[in-house]
């Protein structure tokens, strides 16, 4: 297969490349990547003698138009994605997220792509009460923040160009997704690196927000299942049944680190700050087989053994990137 992944020196995306080049060793791949402050060539020296790396803004539709050519799939992982910064500026984020959305459509529909496969979030379904319920298929779209906007927007682009011009599509929404590679704003990262730094680990508010966490490895194999097996114009809830807030998160990387739980530090909390998210993954399950096979406690560990061995990685990152506060629904 010929796959055109965009966003793949970002997080998700980097993780997924290493996903393919591990499971699918005969595949094409060309990762698409403008490299901002979250994508780093760095995330792919491990393939990079396996890969086609090109530097691009998928806004650039002249830039992309030949590279689309010839291309299987497309797995469009490329966007904004964090909650605050969206808050401070919305303008990337509508930029990013759906034009270039939307110039990667027209692109896929001109060269008769045989699959557009969109990387969303469960951020579109706006938040859930403390007291249950979790985000399906058939949740309504509820977007509380710039960032999720924008990316219910590219979903409601990708779902158009299905029914409109008969693009073969298919949609994730996941939950929070964390592992290696994760950029040292976010929450897990930002705390584990934070410890082993002797900082503080900021929460916003009480620290009581909920998140479903997914371990990254586990939504990449989510991915390739949908992309090979279901069928077109398919959308999925991908989450990790693993629900903490911000405290409990806290308290586990600690403890897993030997630290005390004085060094957790409560920040003013933001505006419009979701209390809660949750997925419930039973269509993927039923449909296609998937479950999230790494625990949270393993996950975690596996996460900052990880980040113990590859200061190297993370370290020039951390010291020149702006650290934004952490926010609990970020990605």
């Amino acid at each position: 297969m010929r796959l055109l992944v965009t966003g793949g020196a970002g997080f998700i995306g980097a993780n997924f490349v290493h996903y393919v080049a591990e499971h699918h060793p005969d595949y094409d791949v060309v990762v698409v990547d403008v490299l901002t402050y979250a994508g780093h060539r760095s995330s792919l020296e491990p393939v990079a003698d396996r890969i086609t790396f090109v530097e691009a803004d998928i806004c650039d539709e002249s830039a992309l138009d030949d590279l689309m050519a010839g291309r299987d799939a497309v797995v469009h992982f490329a966007a904004e994605s964090h909650v605050d910064r969206s808050i401070d500026d919305p303008g990337p984020f509508l930029r990013t997220n759906i034009i270039g959305t939307e110039t990667l459509l027209r692109l896929a529909r001109k060269h008769r792509i045989g699959r557009f496969h969109h990387i969303s979030t469960d951020e579109v379904f706006g938040a859930l009460p403390l007291g249950g319920g979790r985000f399906d298929e058939t949740t309504a779209y509820s977007p509380r923040s710039p960032y999720a906007a924008s990316k219910a927007a590219s979903d409601h682009l990708v779902r158009a160009y299905g029914e409109t011009y008969g693009l073969p599509f298919s949609i994730t929404n996941c939950s929070n997704n964390y592992g290696p590679y994760h950029l040292p704003e976010k929450a897990i990262p930002l705390f584990i690196t934070n410890a082993l730094d002797g900082k503080t680990l900021p929460l916003y508010g009480d620290g009581r927000s909920v998140r479903d966490y997914l371990f990254v490895t586990d939504h990449c194999r989510a991915i390739d299942l949908v992309l090979h097996e279901a069928k077109d114009g398919s959308t999925y809830c991908v989450g990790g049944g693993a629900e903490r807030d911000g405290v409990q998160l806290a308290h586990t990387i600690l403890d897993l680190l030997g630290l005390p739980p004085d060094r957790i530090e409560f920040v003013a909390d933001r505006p419009g700050h979701d209390r809660r998210y949750a997925i419930d993954a039973t269509r993927i399950a039923e449909d296609l087989g998937w479950q999230p096979s790494v625990s949270f406690e393993e996950g975690i560990a596996a996460t900052i053994a990880w980040y113990r061995e590859h200061e190297d990685w993370w370290r020039p990152i951390k010291d020149r990137t702006e650290i934004i506060t952490w926010e609990a629904g970020t990605r």
